[in-house]
């Protein structure tokens, strides 16, 4: 198949990569030139619109930050709609609301174009090693002509269900991702204020039932307070919110995944929009007065 693109940040950029290493043809589309350069330089067609891209592809990626600019990228005046052909199938593997994708599904549908939500969780680390966790919402057999490629982005791949079940476990994902730095960063400083060494503490935990990715990589940012952005808090605010967003629509209480939100939103305000989420830790040093 020829393969499209959209999405040259953080995490599109090594995605589209890995595509181009395993000798698939890519047409791509960005806003700003020097986002997809290297992309180019590597072998991929540019053109100037999504639906330039969508007319000479079978299928699309789309790699994006929020809401707005899948609608604008897939439906707007030239988006992937107008350019696709009947068969052709969409993949957004951004991070978007349930509501919004099954919205963009159904339209797609009315012109015979198929669609997968995808969204990935695993950081920049693992978009340029090709080890992301996909979780697939759509049709189980437009999931399985694509997986091949999921394969190549990918180590964990699941189809979850129809269209938004993806984006709905990416929710559920922030969820337990936020709660474990929370519970991380919150047993640091219960350490450090009672005299005992954060590190051994977390030596400690490693061993046991509280042992966790998190707690391993995400720890010894907080005890470094190492907070280069990996996974941005801006995009972590944004991904709460949309949860909180599901949470009102389906009248599901989520007080933990609330606080979480408010950790985020105290970040933000504080001028932290482009730290780790890690950074959590900040929010709660400045409750103690310890913090910048």
């Amino acid at each position: 198949m020829k393969i499209g693109f959209i999405g040259s940040g953080i995490m599109g950029r090594p995605m589209a990569e890995n595509l181009l290493r395993a000798g698939h043809q890519l047409v791509v589309y960005g806003r700003r030139f020097d986002r997809i350069e290297p992309i180019l330089v590597m072998g991929a067609l540019g053109k100037g619109t999504p639906m330039e891209v969508a007319a000479e592809t079978d299928i699309t990626f789309t790699v994006v930050s929020d809401t707005t600019d899948v609608e604008q990228i897939i439906l707007g005046e030239r988006g992937l709609i107008h350019g696709a052909k009947p068969g052709h199938i969409v993949v957004d593997m951004s991070t978007v609301a349930p509501s919004a994708t099954r919205r963009i599904a159904a339209a797609l549908a009315e012109r015979g174009v198929h669609m997968l939500d995808a969204p990935v969780s695993g950081g920049e680390t693992g978009a340029k090693a090709g080890t992301l966790s996909i979780m697939v919402g759509g049709e189980a057999p437009i999931f399985d002509k694509v997986r091949p490629l999921f394969d190549v982005l990918g180590k964990s791949v699941v189809h979850v269900g129809g269209h938004g079940a993806g984006q709905v476990v990416k929710c559920c994902n922030q969820i337990v991702v936020g709660l474990t730095f929370e519970g991380v960063a919150e047993a640091i400083l219960l350490a450090r204020r009672n005299g005992v060494d954060p590190l051994k503490m977390r030596d400690a935990l490693m061993g046991g039932f509280a042992g966790s990715r998190i707690l391993e990589v995400h720890g010894q940012r907080m005890l470094d307070s190492n907070y280069k952005a990996g996974f941005k808090v801006k995009l972590h605010h944004k991904d709460m919110a949309i949860v909180m967003d599901n949470a009102q629509e389906t009248a599901t209480p989520l007080p933990g995944a609330a606080l979480i939100a408010q950790q985020m939103n105290a970040l933000m305000g504080a001028g932290d929009s482009e730290l780790d989420s890690s950074a959590i830790m900040r929010a709660l040093e400045r409750l103690t007065g310890e913090g910048k």
